[in-house]
């Protein structure tokens, strides 16, 4: 092989490869600034990919007390929940006794309303026995007593004692009505203490009948007792 044909070979290596040229001076003669190590990342960003540096010990301890905090906000919530509920229940008891005791009180009242409502009647509830009178209705108006029962309104047998029943004339659709009051009924609050004692008659339904009355209402003489 002679000097033209190694030139041609080296020529053809020399096209087959590229020539890298490595610039190892720390200083930039460009600059003059002091170059970085060839190979280091500029900065102190982590490389793509790279794991996540691990949790600290603050960060654990933030994270379980912020748990903590979770769990006593809802134990607290609970507990608020449950003290409201029984303090309705407790309230609710406690006007349920108030009640009862004033209906077991003014229950033992009540033959003496009816005997002040059948002297009034009458006429012979005047002066002095009126004034005591007035005062025994006072005192049981403010323990929550209320009486009920008037002519005209719907009978009710919740509330209504029916001791006769006339049958109406009138044609087509009827209702029972009180024709008569024969002793007031009275209530405390929801309790009914005694039903209204009435006699009650079948009429024709035009629209205008009433429900039973809610406001105390002027008794019917009582046909039982003789003027």
């Amino acid at each position: 092989m002679n000097d033209h044909d190694n030139r041609n070979e080296s020529a053809e290596h020399g096209d087959g490869e590229r020539v890298v040229v490595r610039d190892r001076r720390r200083i930039d003669p460009v600059t003059g600034e002091v170059r970085a190590p060839v190979g280091e990342p500029a900065g102190d960003a982590p490389e793509a990919g790279e794991p996540e540096q691990p949790v600290g010990p603050d960060a654990v301890a933030s994270a379980e007390l912020a748990a903590q905090v979770a769990e006593r906000t809802a134990d607290l919530q609970r507990v608020s929940a449950e003290y409201a509920n029984y303090r309705r229940r407790v309230d609710r008891d406690r006007e349920s006794v108030l009640v009862g005791a004033r209906v077991q009180f003014v229950s033992e009242l009540l033959t003496v309303l009816d005997d002040l409502d059948r002297a009034e009647s009458h006429g012979d509830l005047t002066g002095a026995f009126k004034s005591v009178g007035d005062k025994l209705v006072a005192v049981v108006q403010k323990l929550g007593l209320e009486p009920f029962g008037s002519v005209g309104e719907l009978f009710d047998p919740s509330v209504h004692e029916a001791v006769q029943h006339e049958a109406g004339t009138d044609e087509g659709p009827t209702v029972t009505v009180v024709s008569a009051v024969l002793r007031r009924g009275y209530r405390i609050a929801d309790r009914v203490l005694r039903p209204a004692m009435v006699t009650v008659v079948d009429r024709a339904d035009d629209g205008t009948l009433t429900e039973p009355a809610q406001d105390p209402v002027s008794p019917e003489p009582d046909p039982a007792v003789e003027p």
